[in-house]
């Protein structure tokens, strides 16, 4: 195998200094959401720290390129703009640690807390959902105000706004995260077992079985064309089809980005057919999704395992944060 060609150059470190839980763009601005409770916000050669949770660590963040939501385990959901002001958008009863967060391009969010699920849209009227069992994962369809629960045994398909109860499409096991098709088409949960669970909602609520991970799936990305789907938890990117009625059903994954170590973040480009990887010893890679073709965005570190990738919205621009503290953007050439 021929080496890459290298980025190296192209790369400038950000020192974020604390395990970076999530990246999000801001319109030009990064964010970095930290453990340590911190909000990192680089960009016009200058860095902002924000104290969101400085009673906690930061568990998981939603972003939507104008504002980042965090959730704590402070029991709180905080507001971060680009400038670096800060609002408490919701907290949760009793304090109970935020499992997860989405944001709706309206304007509207979601979190959860356990078993209980809370939606805001963009009016400001709540809605809460009690689970069959702890919410773990949230997604918002492409369209309309409708959201995907990842929870035992299944995913609730919630309309917050209709007196209706939600749909559940089951499959027994522990689901931990959701994320819908581009076109709505499809559901895919990743689960506590090394192995993706699909179903086609049109036309026929079918099952789509996608296993053989050596490791848990902590990381999945759709091609900007909404065709494929990537996904960590091997030793390379595993990539299914979506690009029919019967989605992956019948058809082999693509794999790229082979390694000796597994891949921990995936990130499809907004635009090309260009893949970014990050790997448990801290490499990062683009893949050229037509020819396969590497670049090298950072070589392995010990003890620096990538934990989130994120592009800007143009495609210029791909920032990266790590385990120790470590982060960096990459600015691609031309």
């Amino acid at each position: 195998m021929t080496a890459p060609i290298s980025l190296l150059s192209h790369v400038k470190p950000i020192e974020a200094g604390a395990h970076v839980t999530a990246a999000h763009w801001l319109g030009d601005r990064l964010a970095l959401a930290l453990g340590d409770g911190t909000v990192v916000l680089a960009g016009d050669g200058e860095t902002v720290r924000a104290a969101a949770h400085p009673e906690g660590s930061i568990l998981c963040a939603a972003g939507t390129g104008r504002r980042l939501l965090t959730g704590g385990d402070d029991g709180r959901v905080v507001e971060i703009r680009g400038d670096g002001t800060l609002a408490e958008a919701a907290t949760a009863k009793g304090g109970a640690w935020i499992d997860a967060l989405a944001l709706h391009p309206d304007g509207g969010f979601a979190f959860s807390a356990g078993k209980r699920v809370a939606t805001r849209d963009p009016k400001g009227r709540e809605r809460t959902l009690d689970a069959p069992s702890t919410a773990r994962g949230l997604a918002f369809a492409p369209k309309g105000f409708r959201l995907a629960v990842a929870h035992y045994n299944g995913v609730s398909l919630w309309y917050p706004n209709l007196e209706t109860p939600p749909e559940v499409v089951s499959w027994k096991g522990s689901h931990i995260d959701v994320t819908w098709s581009l076109d709505g088409r499809f559901v895919v949960s990743t689960m506590q077992e090394n192995a993706l669970h699909g179903w086609r909602l049109q036309p026929d609520r079918g099952h789509m079985r996608m296993s053989g991970y050596p490791a848990k799936v902590r990381s999945v990305s759709w091609s900007s064309d909404g065709k494929w789907l990537a996904t960590s938890g091997a030793e390379a990117a595993i990539i299914w089809p979506f690009d029919s009625k019967e989605g992956p059903t019948g058809k082999a994954p693509r794999e790229c980005g082979v390694r000796p170590a597994r891949v921990s973040q995936v990130r499809f480009h907004p635009k090309a057919p260009v893949l970014a990887l990050g790997y448990e010893d801290g490499c990062i890679l683009l893949v050229r999704f037509s020819d396969a073709a590497e670049l090298l965005v950072r070589p392995a570190v010990k003890g620096s395992a990538v934990t989130a990738l994120a592009w800007d919205a143009a495609g210029a621009r791909l920032a990266f944060g790590c385990t120790d503290g470590q982060a960096g953007l990459l600015s691609l050439p031309g």
